[in-house]
């Protein structure tokens, strides 16, 4: 007989929910606008609404960034590591298991690494997700794209500061 581990399942649906609203994206539909740039069904429609250009989203979903696989893996493993994981499994985790966020993000960014021989991309983040469902709080997501706003409106605020030209017009006069 032979011994073989099936496969384990991966993301077939993102599932964007917000209250009692709840719309599913198939990752197949991400998949191909990876590959070809073209948005078909739900993720067409999401796209036209936010006026963003299907290639370009396309072309970020297929971006892979390299990572060493074992140096990810202890960093997941950290307090630091679970910390992270922990703030953003209140964003992202198996539908209808909440509290296995954590351990499903940990094996999608290890598998999706491992997989992809040291690189890793959304889509291959999504393929290595160890659930058919994976939902995404709407509510929670654009929480953190708020702050994110906020930390790099601040730090723009900080860098295009108008005392920049003092500075050069108080060094030329010591």
């Amino acid at each position: 007989m032979l011994c073989s581990t099936p496969a384990a399942p991966a993301a077939e649906n993102i599932v964007l929910v917000s209250g009692a609203f709840r719309r599913s994206i198939p990752v197949a539909d991400m998949e191909l606008l990876a590959k070809k740039g073209q948005a078909q069904g739900l993720l067409a429609d999401l796209l036209r609404f936010s006026n963003q250009n299907p290639v370009e989203v396309g072309k970020l979903l297929s971006q892979s960034i390299p990572l060493p696989l074992v140096l990810v893996s202890r960093l997941l493993n950290t307090r630091i590591g679970e910390a992270l994981l922990d703030r953003l499994a209140n964003i992202v985790y198996p539908l209808k298991t909440p509290g296995a966020g954590v351990p499903a993000l940990r094996s999608a960014l290890v598998i999706g690494i491992a997989e992809g021989d040291g690189n890793l991309s959304p889509v291959s983040f999504l393929r290595a997700y160890p659930n058919r469902e994976m939902e995404v709080n709407l509510p929670a997501l654009l929480a953190l794209l708020q702050k994110a706003n906020s930390i790099s409106d601040l730090v723009r605020f900080f860098s295009e500061s108008p005392l920049d030209g003092l500075q050069g017009k108080d060094s030329g006069s010591r």
